[in-house]
């Protein structure tokens, strides 16, 4: 959709949607091309995109994407969706407690390593809110702002650890 949502601001080749890609959503994660192409060549099959002119090249022929206006429907449509509220009620963190209560295993060894875990994350973070442009303070708040709401889950968890261990022993 990511893709499809950059064709309906211009016409573009392959390379600049992995580019406006990289530069805007990735952050530390680049599309492989492979990803774009294959992405590409669904959107055409699916009517969504046409390949506009096509340019000779060094290399192989450059071919300009352009949105159809069945894609341009679905990025409206996509774009007005709320997204699912997260998180799921089953999560790995969850899991791993619950697990470890079961087997007897140190629950509170666990959640001391992941509160150390969240804690690295949230600095690094904190130093790209602070070293980077908005688009890169904006993802880091996104992610600070989960963070400290699985630290304060962490600290819940351990103060009820002893009731949950009944539980899930029984």
């Amino acid at each position: 959709m990511t893709l499809l949502g950059l064709l309906e601001r211009e016409p573009s080749h392959g390379y600049d949607l992995k580019r406006d890609y990289d530069t805007f959503f990735s952050r530390g994660k680049p599309l492989p091309f492979g990803q774009v192409y294959a992405t590409l060549g669904r959107l055409a099959r699916d009517g969504k995109i046409v390949i506009g002119e096509v340019e000779p090249g060094v290399g192989p022929e450059r071919k300009r994407y352009v949105i159809t206006d069945r894609g341009a429907t679905e990025v409206e449509s996509w774009l007005t969706e709320p997204v699912e509220a997260e998180p799921n009620l089953q999560t790995v963190l969850f899991t791993k407690v619950v697990l470890a209560l079961m087997l007897g295993r140190p629950a509170e060894e666990y959640l001391d390593r992941q509160r150390a875990a969240h804690l690295r994350r949230m600095k690094e973070l904190t130093d790209i809110r602070r070293g980077g442009d908005l688009v890169d303070a904006m993802l880091a708040d996104h992610g600070l702002f989960h963070l400290e709401a699985d630290l304060h889950w962490i600290d819940t968890t351990v103060a009820r650890l002893d009731a949950l261990r009944t539980v899930v022993r029984r």
